[in-house]
């Protein structure tokens, strides 16, 4: 037997340690059986999406981000969500008469037909179809007017313009005092839960660096033109209130989405980039690109 000196400087007997064991064992029993019932639940948990997907259910990550729903991933069946567009588009088209306002376009009539719809802007969250169709932007949040069309800082943007607002934490509805031409120093670099509202004016981001929308969800862009989009980069922009960063040369992509989910781009036209119009890599899902208007290119 080894020397076992007790903190008293006493040798502890043979029969206190087969009393501590005796104690012991049960306890590391029960924690051996607690473990093989979390690897369990965890290999169930596991099993159940791998069978969900094989059935072509979704497959649900839930996400909370400023006291939003969960944001839904989906990992959906196409030929599901076809039909779903199919049905949608044949209904809008039932209803059309003389008389009526509908176009046959599901996601016009959805909200078109509103006379007041200016003080009802939010209600196109509700429009959308198709993969992307959950983007709610910024439904749950407040409006923000853009007024100044510069982009005088990408570290600092000033209040009032279009990259302060889509940096911000909070969900926000963004739209525009009035006609604009921006031209980007940097890229556009959107934060989650952000809706760019252009109807009603006349606004293009043109002639420099555009849109990025990476690691992030539920953006919406609607009612905006995109054209003549450049590479930019090699300096810091800022993302988020809290945090900028070193950013490498862009490809000069109109829309580049990536590793980013619920995403709706639409009735946005789109012309002469250095790279893609709209590019969406990197594992981004939950996405529809709708009713834009894509010219004087040789990709999407």
């Amino acid at each position: 037997m080894p020397n076992v000196t007790a903190l008293n400087g006493r040798t502890p007997s043979v029969t206190k340690m087969s009393g501590y064991l005796s104690v012991l064992r049960p306890l590391f029993v029960l924690l051996w059986i607690f473990c093989i019932r979390c690897e369990a639940a965890r290999s169930f948990a596991i099993l159940k999406n791998l069978t969900g997907a094989v059935l072509g259910r979704p497959l649900v990550v839930p996400e909370t981000k400023h006291g939003q729903q969960p944001s839904t991933k989906y990992v959906e069946e196409p030929e599901r969500v076809v039909e779903m567009v199919e049905r949608s588009i044949n209904s809008s088209r039932r209803e059309l008469s003389y008389l009526s306002c509908g176009t046959g376009n599901p996601i016009d009539d959805c909200w078109r037909c509103d006379s007041d719809w200016e003080d009802n802007r939010k209600r196109l969250a509700d429009c959308a179809i198709g993969f992307g169709r959950n983007a709610i932007g910024g439904k749950n949040g407040r409006f923000y007017v853009v007024t100044d069309p510069n982009d005088y800082d990408a570290v600092n943007p000033r209040p009032g313009t279009l990259r302060h607002a889509v940096i911000q934490s909070e969900p926000l509805w963004i739209i525009f005092q009035r006609d604009m031409v921006i031209q980007l120093k940097e890229e556009l670099i959107m934060n989650s839960y952000k809706t760019i509202d252009g109807r009603g004016v006349n606004v293009h981001i043109a002639n420099g660096p555009c849109i990025t929308v990476q690691y992030v969800t539920h953006i919406i862009i609607h009612g905006i033109h995109i054209h003549d989009c450049k590479p930019a980069g090699n300096a810091m922009v800022r993302d988020s209130p809290t945090h900028y960063g070193w950013r490498t040369i862009s490809d000069g992509d109109g829309v580049s989405i990536f590793g980013a989910s619920n995403i709706w781009v639409d009735h946005c036209s789109l012309s002469s980039c250095t790279d893609g119009l709209i590019d969406a890599i990197i594992g981004s899902t939950a996405i529809t690109i709708s009713n834009n208007f894509m010219t004087h290119h040789d990709k999407v």
